[in-house]
């Protein structure tokens, strides 16, 4: 295999554009230590001493494909209240944009509070509102990623599932109709309740946990030869091109129909694995759009999926320690 030029790599992904489509989070971060229990009720007293936002779900992928250099656009329904005017100020500050995200009076912003001690997780409160877009809002967002594909010419649309609503099997498959007619890749992070509906995107990115639930699985141990099966199988449902699949601390599998390999994680301390997913996602799309190259891809996926889990709550990847470790481990 040639030698890489990891620098000029993640150079070119300033010329990249990317659309993420799917369900925008506030995530907020309460800071706090415990040293005695509630008088009131068996509950720890948190004495409060931080509260910090930050872009979850769907709006965390956008950040990391910002913080690698690319350009990137959102696409979502938030709620007309509070939390998506911070939303959308968080947005603005990391040069993500916005022309395209819409409001709803019937919707809310989903948001998600945690409290936090000792870097342990105490509590979450989650605000949301999961059901279905309206007909009417579908056709809004439809339009909207109509009018940036068609204005903007990305190369690469990343779908962003966490089951809230936004991505209907309608959005879905429309979203995807249009990218394939305008040759741009897809690349999907899905969850189990839309699962089968992202048919004939470039790459289909599920955990393992999620192929599990898929396919009523209970093997423990998945060996190369029984994930080129499950490759094989979602392939006949959804007639994608490449499976991108995590296997959380085992590292990632993938398989394009040439080639397939499991691909082992790095030992890390692992701090806080939300937000992973978000990143590899992220990570991945990019690396493919400017490459073609699916080992790659899966390796520098698998590298930046690593890193962030060494941080407490969801962080964007940093680029540079990224590019030291593709440089040094790749």
């Amino acid at each position: 295999m040639p030698k890489i030029d990891f620098g000029k790599l993640f150079r070119g992904f300033s010329d990249i554009k990317v659309g993420v489509i799917g369900d925008v989070m506030l995530d907020t971060y309460w800071w706090g230590n415990v040293d005695r229990i509630s008088p009131e009720a068996p509950v720890p007293i948190v004495a409060l001493k931080k509260k910090e936002h930050r872009l979850g779900g769907a709006a965390n992928v956008a950040l990391n494909v910002k913080a690698l250099g690319a350009k990137a656009s959102i696409f979502s329904v938030i709620g007309a209240d509070e939390e998506g005017v911070v939303l959308e100020k968080l947005f603005r500050e990391e040069g993500i944009f916005t022309d395209y995200l819409l409001k709803s009076n019937k919707r809310m912003t989903t948001s998600k509070a945690r409290i936090i001690s000792r870097n342990q997780q105490m509590m979450r409160l989650d605000a949301e509102i999961t059901r279905d877009l309206e007909v009417a809002d579908e056709e809004r967002l439809v339009a909207s990623i109509t009018r940036y594909i068609e204005s903007e010419k990305p190369q690469i649309i990343i779908f962003e599932d966490y089951n809230k609503g936004v991505l209907t099997p309608s959005v879905i498959k429309q979203v995807i109709e249009i990218c394939n007619r305008h040759q741009i890749a897809t690349t999907v992070d899905p969850k189990r309740k839309n699962f089968f509906a992202f048919r004939n995107v470039s790459i289909f990115k599920p955990n393992i946990k999620e192929v599990k639930e898929a396919f009523n699985l209970i093997e423990d141990v998945l060996d190369q030869r029984i994930l080129e099966k499950i490759h094989h199988k979602l392939k006949d449902e959804l007639s994608h091109s490449i499976s991108l699949i995590t296997l959380s601390e085992r590292g990632i599998f993938y398989e394009d129909g040439q080639a397939s390999e499991i691909i082992p994680a790095h030992i890390r301390n692992i701090a806080d694995v939300s937000g992973a997913g978000d990143t590899v996602i992220a990570v991945a799309s990019l690396v493919y759009a400017a490459t073609k190259d699916t080992r790659l891809m899966a390796e520098i996926a698998n590298l930046a999926g690593g890193i962030v889990c060494e941080d407490v709550g969801t962080v964007a990847i940093d680029r540079q320690k990224l590019l030291q470790e593709c440089e040094t481990l790749l």
